[in-house]
């Protein structure tokens, strides 16, 4: 059976928590799809059910342990059929990892650039500190110099749970 994959979350970019969150349409071989994270370093492996005969709505999720050894702050989700064939058909979505991004990442609010502000003073106003880091590295999909944003640019600022 030819593998048919609609994932709808995780979107490229995505600022995800230790906890992966994944859902969608799908059709696969024996109804199995397989789930990897992995970084290049490290890699952590699962599986969810989906439809065998046609496309059916899935969602699964997998577990990043606080343990975990990624060095980088990118990550990469494949969903994969490779349960008759090693090599079947897959996605793959780059995701950032809260996480390696922030202490006790718990999760992320919208901010919305306004004129004169800068990443320092930004992370200021959020955090108590000029550290602007979590801000930047939250927003590398979109930002490649934390010296440049502007007006009406809307960014994510990532919150801890501590």
């Amino acid at each position: 059976m030819t593998v048919t994959l609609d994932i709808q979350q995780p979107q490229p970019f995505d600022l995800v928590g230790s906890t992966i969150m994944m859902a969608g349409n799908a059709a696969a071989f024996e109804g199995t799809l397989s789930i990897r994270v992995s970084e290049g370093h490290d890699e952590y492996a699962s599986f969810t059910n989906v439809g065998s005969l046609g496309l059916k709505q899935f969602q699964a999720s997998i577990d990043i342990p606080e343990t975990n050894t990624f060095q980088l702050n990118r990550l990469f989700l494949t969903l994969a059929d490779d349960s008759g064939n090693e090599n079947g058909p897959s996605v793959v979505i780059p995701v950032l990892f809260g996480p390696r991004i922030l202490s006790g990442y718990g999760g992320w609010q919208p901010y919305t650039v306004k004129s004169g502000d800068t990443l320092s003073q930004i992370a200021q106003q959020q955090y108590g500190n000029s550290d602007y880091q979590p801000i930047f590295e939250a927003n590398r999909h979109i930002l490649s110099d934390p010296n440049v944003i502007f007006p009406g640019q809307l960014l994510r600022i990532p919150r801890n749970d501590i």
